[in-house]
């Protein structure tokens, strides 16, 4: 006679492993200590990882514990202070499941189980590597110990960790997003520089990353060049934004906005992640709340062809292009194609950090005022 599969359980709604009932087993304070734990746990407290949790499917957003198997693509880890460790075989690291969305790393999900799998970003991302671009190593290879749960057994999840939504109604200020028409098109360099240039202006200055996989690089970036507050969406309760619906989308971007207008920013500039034609960027940039608080972009390009197809696509969205920047400015003469081709400012580095040009572009400026220089730096 066959028996009948047991019942599956739930985790927050999320479908855990039939037949496998989850196990609780205590985890002590000295495992924790001695576990490297990645930035993209930062905010969680390591006072509140009191178990270790077996038998129920992660769900993005949970810590894990996990041991390092094999090195491979990341042989680091980066920690809440932003230093980089070297990891060994054998190290326990205490990491977050997430999905993940790199063109030149990794596609990565999140598993179905607690099986082996792979750090897919140095920022801490837990997930089963799909593909990679060439040139890339094999994902680093892990394996999960167990989830870690809080004193009652209950997984611990980034989302619990969120900063708070603003309580006061402000007059929102300026408002500048940092857009790519790819990945590596220079963007999170452009938004520091663009930091520094209101920063030299005298303008207080807040700095969020709205979308993304979970690592500490750029937003060190941004706070290393003068912004009075920084934050990303694993602040607002996100491992990675690959797979985010729309509306926690527009979420994130209300809540990292209006907690940099409780820190005082005067302006605000955002980053957001990917290029123009990654799902959730596209949903995003077209989103009412965007809409709503954005006042202009700034576009990193990498290449005079692909300005004139970014171009087209914002203007044919109605999204307020102020400039063109990015790794498109390394060539003068890239630069003069680009800015022939379709009449818009490019700003070189040295543009973005001179606190005339910076303050102009933060003023709301249409495009044909900007009578900027069009040198490369």
């Amino acid at each position: 006679m066959v028996s009948k599969p047991l019942p599956i359980e739930s985790h927050e709604g999320f479908a855990v492993n039939a037949g496998r009932p989850s196990q609780s087993a205590p985890l002590n304070a000295k495992r924790v200590a001695n576990a490297k734990i990645a930035f993209s746990c930062r905010r969680v407290p390591t006072t509140q990882m009191r178990a270790l949790i077996n038998g129920i499917r992660p769900r993005a957003g949970d810590l894990v514990l996990a041991r390092v198997v094999r090195k491979r693509q990341h042989p680091r880890i980066e920690l809440p202070s932003g230093r980089k460790a070297s990891l060994f075989v054998g190290d326990e690291i205490v990491v977050c499941y997430g999905n993940r969305y790199a063109t030149d790393q990794f596609e990565a999900v999140v598993p179905q189980d607690l099986g082996p799998c792979h750090l897919v970003a140095s920022g801490g991302v837990a997930a089963i590597a799909l593909s990679r671009t060439r040139g890339t190593r094999p994902a680093t290879e892990i394996s999960p110990v167990g989830l870690i749960g809080d004193s009652e057994g209950q997984p611990l999840n980034l989302s619990a960790f969120a900063i708070k939504p603003p309580t006061q109604t402000y007059a929102f200020p300026p408002c500048i997003a940092v857009a790519g028409s790819a990945m590596n098109a220079g963007k999170t360099t452009s938004a520091a520089l663009f930091v520094k240039g209101l920063t030299l202006a005298g303008y207080r200055v807040g700095a969020a990353k709205v979308t993304g996989t979970g690592s500490g690089g750029d937003y060190w970036k941004l706070l290393d060049a003068g912004a009075c507050a920084v934050a990303d969406f694993t602040d607002a309760g996100l491992i990675s934004t690959f797979k985010v619906s729309l509306p926690e989308l527009e979420q994130v971007v209300v809540d990292l906005t209006g907690h940099l207008q409780d820190q005082g920013a005067e302006v605000i500039v955002l980053e957001v992640a990917d290029g123009l034609l990654q799902l959730e960027t596209a949903a995003l940039l077209q989103s009412t709340t965007m809409r709503q608080r954005v006042s202009g972009y700034l576009l990193a390009v990498t290449d005079p062809l692909g300005v004139v197809s970014a171009r087209d696509w914002m203007e044919h969205r109605d999204l307020p292009l102020i400039a063109l920047c990015g790794t498109l400015t390394r060539s003068a003469l890239a630069v003069r194609e680009a800015a022939d081709a379709t009449s818009l400012p490019v700003l070189s580095l040295k543009e973005l950090r001179t606190p005339e040009i910076a303050t102009l572009v933060a003023s709301e400026s249409k495009p044909g005022e900007l009578k900027l220089a069009t040198c490369a730096q």
